[in-house]
């Protein structure tokens, strides 16, 4: 499983973004490290602490390393030549706190370190769309190919706050262990479709309360996870 770093030039900020991280997505069977501050209360980075850091969190599968700015990039491009063993290690360039959420996602659900990076760097697509901007075109197609005995529901979501942050991480973590092909719609706004196993591409949708949500499920598991989606979205 991949491993993640937090290298920040503060460690009251990274324990925050990680806390945060934990909080949306509890029991991630993922290593995250943190390499931050010069000490408790002083700012700065360090590049034997970054080193440590990603060893620590190395499983064996690789290990993706956010970070926050300046001194902190550099401190991480310089800890790569300080391992004492190899290690497969990716510096990644998403915001740290969005980052780090779609990265834990992605990681969790046993995503290798490509997609885990991909995942990250897409973790502003959900304000890009909210704010009205378009998000980057995806790389592949968001629905696959397309898949026989095809089930489709729509289900008028009524969680409180929509399919934001926390519900989002819930449904991508709720279908993790079916065996199914899960894409979602927002059939009020006609967003997406969206593979329901990211959750960066999940919060492109901005799924409101009282709007539709389409889901289209194949596979063996597929009416299992019609029957968790209406679980988490509509109460019942």
């Amino acid at each position: 499983m991949i491993g993640l770093v937090v290298v920040s030039h503060s460690q009251a900020l990274a324990r925050a973004a990680v806390a945060l991280a934990i909080e949306l997505l509890p029991e991630q069977p993922v290593r995250v490290q943190i390499a931050a501050g010069l000490d408790e209360n002083t700012l700065g980075t360090d590049a034997v602490a970054v080193a440590e850091a990603i060893a620590a969190a190395d499983t064996g599968d690789g290990v993706l390393v956010l970070m926050d700015l300046g001194s902190a990039v550099l401190s991480a491009e310089t800890a790569l030549d300080l391992l004492d063993t190899p290690h497969t290690v990716r510096l990644c360039a998403a915001p740290l706190v969005e980052g780090l959420v779609a990265a834990l996602a992605a990681a969790g659900g046993g995503a290798d370190l490509e997609k885990v990076a991909g995942e990250a760097d897409r973790a502003l697509d959900a304000k890009r769309a909210q704010l009205g901007e378009t998000p980057a075109p995806l790389r592949d197609s968001a629905a696959g190919p397309a898949a026989p005995e095809v089930v489709v529901a729509v289900f008028e979501v009524r969680n409180e706050h929509g399919l934001h942050a926390r519900p989002a991480a819930e449904l991508v973590a709720g279908l993790r262990d079916l065996d199914a092909v899960v894409t979602l719609r927002n059939a009020t706004t006609d967003a997406g479709p969206v593979p329901a196993e990211s959750l960066t591409r999940v919060l492109t949708l901005g799924v409101m309360p009282g709007q539709q949500l389409e889901v289209t499920a194949s596979g063996p598991d597929a009416q299992a996870a019609l029957a968790r989606i209406a679980a988490l979205t509509t109460g019942h």
